[in-house]
C-alpha cells in the first residue's frame, strides 16, 4: 500500500518505526505538500467573496497551478520511499564475479540519480508554491493570513529537508553534469528560498 494511502495514525506509525523509509525525503515532500494544500485553502477562501474581488484572479492563479504542485508532491512522498528502496535493494545483489560487480554498481549508480532527483523536484515544486504564496501575501482573505504564513514555514521546511537529501546523495551521483546541475541548482534555490520565507514571514506577522 502507497503511503499515501494511509490513515494519518498508520503513517506516523510506520514513520516513528526504526524501518528507514519513509525517512526525511518523504517527510520534506508531505511538507511541500501540506504547505500548497494550505494556500489553496487560502485561495478558496477568497475567491468568489465580492469584499476580495481584486484578488479573484491572483488566487484563481495560485489555485490552478497550486493543484497540479499538489499532485506532485504527493506523489513525491512514495517516490521518495521507493527511491531509498533502490538504493537499498542495490546494495544487497552480488557481487562475486565481475559481472556481477559491474551489474551491482551500475544499479546502484542509477538508485542514487533517483534518490537524488527525486528530492530536488522536491525542492523545484516547493520554491514554485512559494512564488504562488507570495503573490497571495496581501492579496488573499486577510482572517486566513496566519494560514498563508503556516504554508510559507511548510514549504521552507520541505526545502531545507530536500536539499538535506539531495546533498547526502550527491557523493554518489556519477554523472559529472547531473551532479554540478544539481549542486547548483538546489544551493540557488535554497538561497532565493530562504530570504523569500523571512521576508514574506514577517510581513504576514506585521499584518496581524
Amino acid at each position: 500500500m502507497k503511503l499515501i494511502d494511509l490513515k494519518v495514525s498508520e503513517y506516523l506509525d510506520v514513520l516513528k518505526s526504526d524501518a528507514p523509509a519513509p525517512g526525511g525525503g518523504s517527510v520534506s515532500a508531505l511538507a511541500g505538500a501540506q504547505a500548497v494544500g494550505l494556500f489553496m485553502m487560502v485561495a478558496d477562501l477568497t475567491i468568489g467573496k465580492e469584499k476580495y474581488a481584486k484578488y479573484q484572479d491572483v488566487c484563481q492563479t495560485a489555485k490552478r497551478r497550486g493543484s497540479e504542485l499538489y499532485r506532485e508532491l504527493t506523489a513525491a512522498i512514495d517516490k521518495d520511499t521507493d527511491a531509498f528502496n533502490l538504493v537499498s535493494n542495490a546494495f544487497k545483489m552480488p557481487k562475486t564475479t565481475p559481472e556481477e560487480k559491474a551489474a551491482r554498481s551500475k544499479a546502484i549508480a542509477d538508485a542514487t540519480l533517483a534518490a537524488t532527483e527525486v528530492p530536488y523536484n522536491v525542492m523545484q515544486y516547493a520554491y514554485e508554491g512559494m512564488m504562488l504564496a507570495k503573490t497571495m501575501v496581501g492579496r488573499s482573505n486577510p482572517n486566513a493570513a496566519s494560514d498563508l504564513g503556516v504554508s510559507i514555514l511548510n514549504l521552507m521546511a520541505a526545502i531545507k529537508g530536500a536539499w538535506l537529501n539531495v546533498k547526502i546523495n550527491l557523493p554518489g551521483v556519477k554523472d559529472e553534469d547531473k551532479a554540478a546541475a544539481f549542486e547548483k541548482g538546489g544551493q540557488t534555490i535554497y538561497d532565493d528560498a530562504q530570504t523569500m520565507a523571512r521576508e514574506l514571514y514577517d510581513e504576514i506577522l506585521n499584518q496581524l
